[in-house]
């Protein structure tokens, strides 16, 4: 089942991030801590690490926004026949 995952809280003051890269692309078999892309915040720049090992199905954001803690970000696809599942339903 594909999984959506949020931007993280990293730190206490932390409200906001913006996707800085988006460094795997939709389709792309990634492991649990992978970092597949960064975000700066007010403080810092930090790696965005894949939250579970699966198929990178798609980015929610584009590089460049800057979105709220708690905004969904990537989804992760189980294996590739859960990918072309979700792809399936985005075409209905």
């Amino acid at each position: 089942m594909a999984t959506t995952y949020q931007l993280p809280k990293w730190g206490l003051t932390m409200e906001e991030g913006t996707i800085a890269e988006q460094r795997v692309l939709p389709g792309a078999v990634v492991k649990e801590g992978e970092v597949i892309g960064s975000v700066e915040t007010d403080k810092i720049e930090i790696d965005f690490n894949s939250p579970a090992s699966g198929v990178l199905a798609a980015w929610l954001v584009n590089e460049g926004d800057t979105i709220p803690v708690g905004t969904d970000v990537v989804v992760i696809a189980d294996d590739e026949a859960d990918y072309q599942s979700y792809l399936q339903g985005l075409q209905v």
